[in-house]
């Protein structure tokens, strides 16, 4: 791979920029069918992300092959697009009674808000292209001690999250709802962010 491969960044921080502010909801599933409530949300026009990963197994023939599966199987990510209620109603149609959408604290009936800049980032680093990316759930990523930083060159440049460090490597931790996204990075391609 030539150098020029190397510096290309996975996503444009202009695109990052112009986003738009709404935000987003974590789901989670009492159930294994997250892939048909993201295609009946596609119909209504709903977007939704699946975080997925691709998993290598040797198949009856004896060959290797890959396959693109969800890294949690009963956890999805919904675009508000709506009001509440109709979005409670529109997941109903579907998949009545049998998902909980994460709540800002527990007790509490206001659902937790995903910030769209940091839903695009957690999707740009779930990217089942790029090497080196661990999965571990938000209790594990709770106790990763860690700066919070900007990613300033190289092809993560424009990312924030906190540095991490795992078996002796840094990583560039992005947390939400219900899981966290460690991606590899290098220290010095990190600055310190401000508050």
């Amino acid at each position: 791979m030539n150098k020029e491969q190397e510096e290309k960044p996975i996503c444009d921080e202009k695109e990052l920029e112009t986003i738009d502010d709404t935000p987003w909801y974590g789901v989670q599933l009492f159930g294994l069918k997250s892939k048909v409530l993201a295609e009946y949300l596609e119909e209504t026009g709903v977007e939704s992300f699946i975080p997925m990963h691709r998993v290598d197994y040797i198949n009856r023939e004896g060959k290797r092959t890959h396959e693109l599966k969800p890294v949690v199987s009963n956890l999805m990510f919904i675009k508000k697009t709506s009001d509440d209620a109709k979005l409670v109603n529109n997941i109903d149609k579907c998949y009545k009674n049998h998902y909980y959408i994460i709540r800002k604290e527990r007790g509490s009936r206001e659902f937790y808000k995903i910030p769209a800049r940091q839903m695009k980032e957690f999707m740009v680093m779930c990217n089942p292209n790029l090497l080196m990316t661990k999965y571990i759930s938000e209790g594990e990523a709770k106790l990763k001690r860690g700066d919070r930083v900007i990613v300033t060159h190289g092809p993560l440049k424009g990312l924030n999250g906190r540095l991490v460090r795992s078996s002796g490597k840094y990583y560039l931790l992005k947390e939400i709802p219900g899981m966290a996204v460690m991606l590899k990075v290098t220290r010095w391609c990190c600055q310190k962010a401000e508050d």
